[in-house]
């Protein structure tokens, strides 16, 4: 138990004694003025003010404890995902200053260190992407986007950036062929995408078994949905979950990262009028991200609902 968890448990119960104070003092008010009309409504709408106030005042400094204990283990994960690339690159780059080494060493290096900088990029960009999310409330530019031509795009780069075959991470039921078109801004739904590939690999385990569909489910809609077979998510942890600088940790199953992408895609979810969801039956069940969008009355599938999307993956 941290320190602030045992402060916590202090303030709610020190809230819990005060009230049970400020009732008893109400009760006795009541009884020693039962027959004074006037005293008694002043006291107990007083002793009322006062309950409500300690309440509120309790449940406020708990809450900014949460929030700050979340930002301090924001900081700390920043720090070990900036700080593990550089000393990595900085580690060869040294050794091949102070010596010799072969063509085949010196291009696993140069591949190694491309590799700390790809990830070092990933970082900066995450948060970068979070303060955008923070103060950007509506789309700027909008242009109609492919969803099933950007779906493609994206698994194909979530395998070479985490190394896994093509049947690690695999598409089912998306033909290029027959585009998926919504009204927003490519650069952020390619970003929306790439969250919800990097997180089910990540929860996966070790051997990560993901699959990907795109479809429209309805004439004036269109989703991309993210299924694991990893880790899964306790009912309870379903809405948290999309919350800023909030990771969940099941027992024995420690994920590197911000705390950030989930974040980052509701609220590119909600800047194109659309929601993103996720489900699970429990932890060690997978899990099932839904990123559901508005579809683009340019779109010549949106009058008629593309056969057999209706099924779930």
């Amino acid at each position: 138990m941290t320190r602030r968890q045992t402060a916590s448990i202090v303030f709610v119960v020190l809230c819990v004694v005060l009230v049970a104070a400020a009732v008893t003092l109400n009760i006795g008010w009541i009884l020693v003025n039962g027959r004074r009309v006037a005293p008694l409504i002043l006291g107990v709408f007083s002793f009322s003010l006062i309950i409500a106030g300690i309440i509120v005042y309790t449940v406020f400094l708990v809450r900014e404890m949460g929030i700050t204990e979340q930002q301090d283990s924001f900081l700390s994960s920043v720090t070990h995902e900036l700080k593990t690339p550089i000393a990595s690159i900085r580690l060869y780059l040294e050794t091949l200053q102070a010596r010799e080494v072969g063509d085949a060493q010196r291009k696993e290096f140069y591949r190694i260190m491309l590799q700390d900088a790809d990830r070092l990029q990933h970082t900066v960009e995450q948060v970068l992407k979070a303060g955008a999310a923070r103060q950007r409330s509506k789309l700027h530019e909008v242009a109609p986007v492919d969803l099933a031509w950007l779906v493609h795009e994206c698994v194909d780069t979530a395998r070479m950036r985490h190394n896994l075959p093509p049947e690690a991470v695999s598409i089912v039921d998306v033909d290029p062929q027959t585009p998926l078109v919504v009204d927003g801004d490519v650069d952020d739904l390619r970003a929306a995408i790439a969250n919800l590939l990097d997180n089910a690999v990540k929860y996966s385990g070790g051997r990560p078994q993901v699959t990907v569909q795109a479809a429209g489910p309805a004439p004036d809609t269109v989703w991309v949905r993210v299924k694991d077979a990893g880790v899964g998510i306790p009912r309870a942890q379903l809405n948290r979950i999309f919350n800023r600088f909030y990771r969940f940790q099941t027992g024995g199953f420690k994920v590197k990262g911000t705390g950030l992408g989930l974040y980052i895609v509701r609220s590119i979810a909600k800047r194109h009028g659309g929601r993103v969801f996720a489900e699970s039956s429990g932890e060690g069940k997978g899990a099932t991200f839904t990123l559901e969008l508005p579809r683009s009355k340019s779109d010549p599938g949106a009058r008629s609902p593309a056969p057999g999307a209706r099924q779930a993956v």
